[in-house]
């Protein structure tokens, strides 16, 4: 039956609607699906999100891509984000995201992911899409990854700013000096009071 599903869904992700078009023949779809999830043929990722068994996809799960299907509208940032970049040296478990919704968290047979909440005006800035072989997905800019740890990290207080990003985060110094001035003044138009002080430094590191 796994093969068949294969043969009739694309992605590696799909919905329940794709499900339930593809099982549409037999007479009681919801006691199929349980079957099918319960012989480990198709894996729930979370209510109404499935994958295949890894035996069965045509690539690797993007952790980024998985992210952006469990809740949006959200994109990826703060440390995931950082060590995609390759700006932090520690290997992120797991994935933070942005989102103008409720906070959540989804612990998954794929990965845990947190979904921190955003209102400000800022939210939109600095957004990158990327696009790859299995899809493609929202992530911060290395600007803005920054800018949504410190916003919400409460470690950093505005003060020792250098410190924080040197020895806290552990950022690569040399790629400080190699971030985008424009991504930078436009997060400082936003910015105000210890987001605002930190957007100034980070601009003084690229001058």
């Amino acid at each position: 039956m796994a093969d068949n599903l294969r043969l009739k869904i694309q992605n590696d992700i799909f919905d329940y609607v794709q499900l339930f078009d593809v099982l549409s023949g037999f007479s009681n779809i919801r006691t199929k699906i349980g079957r099918l999830l319960a012989s480990g043929e198709i894996i729930r990722i979370r209510k109404g999100l499935y994958t295949f068994p890894e035996y069965l996809r045509r690539s690797p799960l993007n952790p980024c891509i998985v992210a952006n299907m469990i809740y949006g509208p959200s994109y990826v940032s703060c440390d995931y984000a950082l060590s995609y970049y390759g700006m932090i040296p520690e290997r992120v478990e797991l994935i933070t995201s942005m989102t103008t919704g409720r906070p959540k968290e989804f612990s998954t047979p794929i990965g845990c992911f947190s979904y921190r909440q955003r209102k400000a005006k800022d939210y939109a800035i600095g957004i990158e899409s990327v696009e790859t072989p299995s899809g493609n997905f929202l992530i911060a800019s290395r600007e803005k990854a920054i800018y949504d740890k410190a916003l919400t990290d409460p470690r950093f207080d505005g003060s020792n700013i250098k410190e924080y990003l040197l020895a806290d985060l552990r950022l690569d110094e040399e790629s400080l000096s190699q971030l985008n001035i424009e991504a930078l003044l436009e997060l400082r138009d936003s910015a105000s009071g210890r987001m605002l002080k930190l957007v100034k430094a980070l601009l003084e590191e690229c001058v």
